[in-house]
């Protein structure tokens, strides 16, 4: 999930964490504007954001980009005066995707916060990781990152209110307190600007989704991965699912989403009042791993049975060094019925722990800072 986008690398199991790390639990009041900003008191945090694009020709891009928190050790980092002290570790993933070329591109950051070439403010939205930069800009929200001539500027501007996702202050995502998150999300964004390939810009426009979430310990070790889906529809609605796979091949009972109403009213989805089913698969060239590639989707209470299909196979983030794995994160479309009528839409599917199922250590590598890029 968006919501638990590569949380789980850097998780401990519920005995090992720290006291000083704040959980996620129950009865949480959401702080507007404050929560946007950097929760240091939890172990986990990220900023989160996917778009679906096109230049004036109709020439479609897809785009994501991420930037993670992990704090290490809350005792040790207010003991260390020195400015390279690790306390925090800052990791980011960006992705282009071209869909008129079938070229996908991605890119991460690794860094600490040491001489601030990494950070996130707890006072403002700021968010950095070297010359990639989340800030806010008016009325709206502005994401820049570039590497090796490819990247985005774009300016993001809201055009429905924000979505609290699960329930009493919490997105549940185990049994056992603790095992959540505090999940809100823009579902539907205006997004400008420009996408650079290789040097080669288009001025674009289309809409974007944001999440952003903190916690603590979200994961269990019988959870070895999740799919996530954001669908924007052409009526003006949204979709987020997510469903947590368990070792034993079976879907956690916690899995659970949101559907978004065109006024921007939200309802709960739990695990029961929702279904989801891969009707083909696809396999990585690069990493050796089957994914899932079309699924059937439906929410029979609100009359939603769509069709979502990737806009291009190929786009896998594959031998990260930031989360020592690979995962599928890509741009698709959507056809089907909601509500009795007929629609079509955007999103995002992200798959996770295919092939390799998460950790609950922490690396203890690449932290001087790294990049790394692929294309193809």
């Amino acid at each position: 999930m968006a919501g638990l986008l590569l949380a789980g690398p850097f998780l401990l199991p519920v005995s090992a964490q720290k006291e000083p790390f704040r959980q996620a639990l129950p009865g949480y009041a959401y702080d507007f504007p404050r929560d946007f900003f950097s929760h240091d008191d939890y172990r986990i945090e990220w900023w989160y954001y996917t778009g679906n694009l096109a230049d004036v020709s109709g020439r479609e891009f897809g785009y994501q980009l991420t930037f993670f928190r992990v704090a290490l050790d809350p005792e040790k980092s207010g003991s260390n005066p020195s400015r390279w002290s690790i306390g925090q570790i800052y990791f980011a993933h960006m992705t282009v995707s071209d869909l008129e070329e079938e070229r996908f591109y991605f890119f991460e950051r690794i860094n600490r916060h040491g001489l601030d070439i990494a950070g996130a403010d707890s006072n403002r939205l700021n968010v950095w990781n070297e010359d990639w930069l989340l800030t806010r800009q008016g009325p709206g929200q502005l994401l820049s990152a570039q590497e090796d001539g490819t990247g985005i500027e774009l300016l993001l501007v809201p055009q429905k209110p924000l979505v609290v996702h699960g329930q009493d202050g919490v997105s549940q995502k185990g049994e056992g307190a603790g095992n959540a998150s505090h999940y809100f999300s823009y579902t539907r964004l205006s997004t400008t600007g420009k996408v650079t390939i290789k040097g080669k810009e288009y001025t674009v426009t289309g809409t974007s989704w944001m999440d952003h979430e903190y916690s603590s310990n979200q994961l269990n070790p019988a959870q070895i991965g999740w799919d996530w889906f954001s669908i924007k529809l052409n009526d003006g609605s949204e979709l987020m699912l997510y469903q947590i796979r368990l070792r034993d091949g079976g879907i956690d009972p916690y899995s659970s989403g949101s559907f978004i109403e065109v006024g921007g009213q939200s309802r709960h989805l739990q695990r029961e009042a929702f279904s989801i089913q891969a009707r083909d698969e696809w396999e990585s060239p690069h990493s050796g791993i089957t994914y899932p590639a079309v699924w059937d989707i439906k929410v029979p209470s609100l009359g939603i049975d769509l069709k979502v299909e990737p806009d291009m196979e190929d786009q896998e983030l594959y031998a990260l060094r930031s989360i020592n794995r690979s995962y599928w994160e890509g741009s698709v479309s959507v056809r089907g019925h909601s509500g009795g009528k007929a629609v079509t839409g955007k999103g995002y599917v992200e798959l996770v722990g295919y092939g390799k199922a998460l950790e609950q250590t922490l690396p203890g590598e690449n932290i001087n800072g790294a990049e790394s890029g692929s294309d193809r």
